[in-house]
């Protein structure tokens, strides 16, 4: 298990002035594989699981969630953790990558074979290398520590934004063999269940609202990445989200078509 060390001092992120930087100090490590739940509340409120060896990281990132309106949950590990996320169906996950056993890599991985469940690694590698496999992986987002509390609140709050965007409550849709599911945010094709990433789902859901309708690849990235990290997303980015998306709807890919020098429609039958 880890120790916490607070530092008073700027954020990791601008804008939120007086907040405090959060980062751990390795002690020697014990067992932690018990589930932990934080709150006894019903989860009516959107739920949050926290992942983290580090039970200090864990009291004060789902001391922040609830102060935010959250519910929260807590695994101390990862086998515990995809459980957890399984049985408990989380609205999204805060994941360190660095944990004993399975770490945050593998539980992603795993978790992305039947789940879309949107992911935000938390982590003390911040090289730009590490940043880039959490994100494959279908992570939505990456923070480093030291963490600003208050900055992985607006990233939460962000990526929720995003995510639950305009397949929210929507009606059940089928088109040949692909179904679209956008309350419980799930496809299958030929009914078997196809693990998107929340993104890849997003893109789905916004060409199947078009019905039939051109998606510029601008409007994509204005909707769904806007500006991350203070650079702007090329359209680049969208063809490869795209391409991924295709290869999961093995079948039913024909469905979206690429508008050459505009972006994408969904085939409407």
């Amino acid at each position: 298990m880890s120790g916490i060390l607070r530092t008073p001092g700027s954020p990791v992120g601008a804008g939120f002035p007086g907040d405090t930087r959060v980062t751990s100090r390795p002690w020697p490590p014990r067992p932690a594989a018990a589930i932990l739940s934080a709150g006894n509340s019903p989860m009516t409120r959107p739920s949050v699981l926290v992942v983290d060896d580090d039970e200090g990281v864990r009291t004060i990132v789902c001391g922040r969630l609830a102060g935010e309106g959250y519910d929260s949950l807590q695994a101390a590990d990862g086998e515990s953790a995809l459980a957890l996320a399984l049985e408990r169906r989380p609205d999204l996950l805060i994941v360190d990558v660095a944990m004993p056993g399975m770490g945050g890599h593998e539980l992603v991985r795993r978790l992305r074979q039947r789940s879309s469940v949107p992911v935000i690694f938390l982590s003390g590698r911040v090289e730009d290398a590490d940043r880039i496999v959490g994100l494959k992986l279908g992570a939505d987002d990456y923070v480093g520590k030291p963490f600003s509390p208050s900055e992985l609140m607006a990233r939460v709050e962000a990526v929720l934004r995003r995510t639950r965007g305009p397949a929210s409550g929507g009606t059940p849709l089928r088109l040949g063999e692909l179904e679209l599911d956008p309350e419980r945010r799930e496809v299958r094709v030929k009914g078997r269940y196809v693990p998107l990433a929340p993104r890849e789902f997003d893109l789905l859901a916004m060409l199947a609202d078009k019905k039939g309708r051109v998606v510029t690849r601008d409007e994509l990235v204005e909707r769904f990445w806007g500006v991350e990290d203070g650079a702007e997303v090329s359209t680049r980015t969208v063809d490869q989200h795209v391409a991924r998306l295709r290869r999961k709807l093995t079948t039913e890919r024909r469905r979206v078509l690429t508008v050459k020098n505009s972006g994408y429609r969904l085939l409407w039958d």
